[in-house]
């Protein structure tokens, strides 16, 4: 039903594009549109995980590192039956992670410092599951291309004013509203995709690591430290908050239409029914396979996630 959902909300956003490139253009309009979004698409799509890295400063963890991210990544993506994602670390004291990459062969995941200090192993197990159920189900493609399509369609919009064509087939009241109209329908169809796909990954994680706890126990642990702990580079690149496992912006206390990710409430609930099911799923991860190269938590706290 996910990917269903999915489709649907893509096909809308791809519609909405052409609908904005026809009032514009007419017909010729529309096609010019497609032909734009689809060069967008490709340079953003074989561009982004580099970019989005570099927006938020994060830094390339070796093998062998004495956190253990490597380790525990690297035996999560066994399970996962992925390549081994690339691994990066970001200096914020907001506890917080995300997944990038075009393809699972050319992907990579982020972690704050924050959160290495914040969770435990078992915690940062869900935490890296989660994101790369992200890359097995390709939601980095899926929404790269709807932030381009967001982006392209509020650019659009803008130029309407300076297009005598739109101005005909709607008269300047109806072109004004299509600036402001078109770019929210375009914001509230792309948050409702970030929605789904959030709680397709959060399913698919606890799988993964084969303990849906895990996962539950983090996310509550990262909404309560995202809530009260900023995240500099995430406030400078809003457009990038939806790639988050939780809001870094601000925390929403229901699914709303204009919130990028569901309520965590609702996902831990939706975590804490999948483990009612049984106290172990199949293929779970031992917690204590990386014991010796992941850190303990309340060492890490004292000492700092760069020590």
């Amino acid at each position: 039903m996910g990917y269903f959902k999915t489709t649907i909300l893509m096909a809308a956003m791809t519609a909405l594009f052409m609908g904005v490139g026809y009032l514009i253009g007419g017909s010729g309009g529309a096609v010019i549109a497609l032909v734009f979004a689809a060069a967008m698409n490709v340079f953003t799509w074989w561009n982004s995980d580099r970019m989005v890295l570099r927006m938020h400063n994060a830094q390339p963890v070796a093998p062998g590192d004495q956190m253990g991210l490597h380790a525990l990544t690297a035996e999560l993506a066994r399970n996962a039956k992925l390549p081994a994602p690339s691994v990066y670390l970001i200096d914020t004291p907001q506890p917080n992670a995300f997944a990038t990459g075009r393809n699972p062969a050319n992907a990579a995941v982020a972690v704050t410092s924050g959160l290495i200090r914040s969770l435990s192993r078992e915690e940062l197990a869900g935490v890296i599951a989660h994101e790369l159920a992200h890359i097995r189900n390709h939601d980095t493609a899926i929404m790269t291309v709807t932030a381009t399509f967001a982006g392209a369609i509020s650019m659009l919009a803008n130029f309407a004013l300076f297009f005598g064509g739109s101005r005909e087939r709607m008269g300047l009241i109806g072109t004004l509203l299509m600036m402001f109209l078109a770019p929210m329908a375009a914001a509230l169809v792309q948050m409702a995709i970030s929605r789904t796909r959030e709680y397709a990954a959060d399913k698919a994680g606890a799988e993964i690591c084969g303990q849906p706890l895990w996962l539950a126990s983090a996310l509550e642990k990262i909404a309560t430290g995202a809530a009260r702990i900023d995240n500099h580079a995430a406030e400078r690149n809003p457009a990038t908050a939806h790639m988050f496992i939780i809001n870094p912006l601000h925390a929403h206390k229901h699914d709303n239409l204009f919130a990028t990710h569901p309520a965590t409430e609702n996902r831990v609930a939706a975590l804490r029914a999948m483990a009612g099911q049984g106290d172990r799923l199949p293929g779970a991860v031992d917690p204590r396979m990386s014991a010796s190269r992941v850190p303990n938590t309340k060492t890490r706290r004292r000492a700092g996630p760069w020590s």
